[in-house]
């Protein structure tokens, strides 16, 4: 480790660099203004150098939201055109944000007693917590072993969608609507499912698949919102091209894969770990939190399998979501339309082109942003806009849509995933008072289906939303299309589930 204090340099008011080890190669992209950066702590730092150090990797961002991770930071960006690494994705695998447009006016859930009916119908589809599954949830869909394979291994097809009760078209409106194996099959990840089950690898797939559809513990959540357009023309365009509606209640979902994905990641860490140990490879850093394959080898290929599965699993868990909740709206307000506005992951690895070079860039607790004209938008509804970025910040500060600007190259055409922690969980727990916490819920009239909303998960746990805001729209990476301010949250209050 670096026994030297890390120190940053600014080069403008929302931007600043860190040296690479021995200034060898590209400085680290550091993103936030003053106040933010003053929310990096040494270890934050010190692993976004580690992540630079190790083999093969060419880039590594720090959004605003960047706090201690596993071997890399959360919030953070790593492109490498020669490696892939499991924990610069994560265990979450393709965490996930995604917003549902409602056509109902806000003026509609004034009345508590709406809203509650609301909380209600959705929990008897949803279910939160770590283990739990459509058993915990009367009115959820049933999903065998063999429609669970398929979801695995084919993403959100229009069959998968259709058995789901999910409307296909919302597959159009996903960042990846479904991933292949690492040489573009989808025969690959059927027998590589095959063999994982073969060799009791996942005992308890059929279990695991139960869990489609349910919202884990921890940061998960969904939540209802009231949708306020910002007035600038080219925002507005945006919007109507995003299908967001002024004045109307949307809601938005964060989950990922759920233990499917959790075991995959574990099991290719473990591999992994196993691996380096055999050939007597040292860790980059000494942190075994960084293994890595080199691509081409059977054990990226393997890793880049296993993670297209959890992507699969995590695409369709959040369209069934979705469809979920609107059947829940339904339910209460007969006759209510919804259309998917987007759904975006921020737990992945993508093949992208960064430095002029095909690149697999790693983002972790990080979101794609792609601007208007961007090569990969070609031939969609967003090529003249940009795609929406959906950005939680807490219940009370609300949360924002946003879209790319041309500015977003510098990060890897990336942006941060949410607020970020300001306190780590036991921290938070031991700082916040309950009351406090609960009675913000109150002023603000946001209802909750939590007894008590989870100390560790309350707003004051998290970084200052307006100055991360701030600092994305400073360094000229993204502007904000729409404001999200919550109405209710679907949040577990048992256990954490990170």
């Amino acid at each position: 480790m670096n026994t030297l204090q890390l120190q940053l340099h600014p080069t403008a008011e929302a931007e600043a660099f860190l040296p690479a080890v021995d200034n060898k190669g590209k400085p680290i992209t550091v993103i936030g203004n003053d106040a933010i950066r003053q929310t990096f702590d040494q270890q934050t730092l010190q692993q976004a150098l580690n992540s630079r150090s190790a083999p093969g990797v060419t880039d590594v961002v720090l959004n605003p939201d960047a706090h201690v991770g596993y071997g890399a930071p959360i919030g953070c960006v790593m492109a490498s055109p020669t490696h892939i690494y499991p924990g610069p994705v994560g265990v979450d695998i393709k965490c996930s944000m995604s917003l549902l447009q409602l056509d109902i006016p806000n003026d509609d859930l004034i009345d508590k007693r709406v809203r509650r009916a609301l909380i209600e119908a959705i929990v008897e589809r949803t279910p939160t917590g770590a283990g739990r599954g459509q058993r915990e949830a009367k009115k959820s869909r049933a999903v065998s072993a063999d429609l669970g394979v398929q979801v695995c291994t084919q993403g959100a097809t229009a069959d998968v969608c259709n058995a789901l009760g999910i409307p296909p078209e919302w597959a159009q409106r996903c960042e990846d609507a479904f991933h292949f194996g690492h040489d573009g099959n989808v025969s690959t990840l059927v027998d590589r499912l095959e063999n994982i089950r073969r060799f009791n690898g996942m005992p308890n797939f059929e279990s695991k698949m139960r869990q489609l559809g349910s919202y884990g513990g921890g940061n998960h959540f969904g939540e209802c919102e009231a949708v306020q357009l910002h007035d600038d023309p080219t925002m507005r365009q945006a919007a109507d091209t995003f299908g967001l509606k002024d004045g109307h209640i949307a809601f938005l979902s964060h989950c990922g894969s759920r233990g499917f994905g959790n075991i995959l990641a574990q099991r290719q860490f473990k591999i992994l770990e196993e691996h380096f140990s055999k050939w007597s490879t040292p860790f980059p850093a000494n942190d075994k939190h960084l293994v890595y394959a080199p691509l081409g080898t059977p054990q990226a290929n393997d890793y880049l399998d296993d993670m297209a599965m959890g992507a699969n699993f995590a695409t369709v868990n959040h369209l069934l979501i979705n469809a979920l909740v609107l059947e829940a709206f339904q339910e209460v307000l007969p006759g209510v339309k919804g259309q998917l506005v987007y759904f975006i992951s921020h737990n992945i690895a993508r093949q992208e082109v960064v430095n002029n070079q095909l690149s697999w860039v790693h983002r972790k607790g990080a979101t794609r942003a792609f601007p208007a004209g961007h090569h990969a938008l070609a031939n969609t509804i967003y090529a003249n806009t940009g795609h929406p970025i959906l950005l939680p910040g807490n219940p009370r500060d609300g949360s924002v849509v946003m879209v790319a600007q041309p500015g977003a190259e510098k990060t890897c055409y990336s942006v941060n995933h949410g607020a970020g922690r300001a306190l780590g969980r036991k921290a938070a727990i031991r700082a916040l008072d309950q009351k406090t916490v609960d009675d913000d819920f109150t002023t603000y009239d946001i209802l909750t289906n939590c007894r008590q909303y989870p100390k560790d998960e309350a707003p004051a746990a998290y970084k200052d939303f307006k100055e991360v805001l701030n600092s994305v729209e400073s360094a000229g990476l993204a502007k904000t299309v729409a404001t999200l301010k919550a109405r209710f949250v679907i949040k577990d209050s048992s256990e954490a589930d990170d």
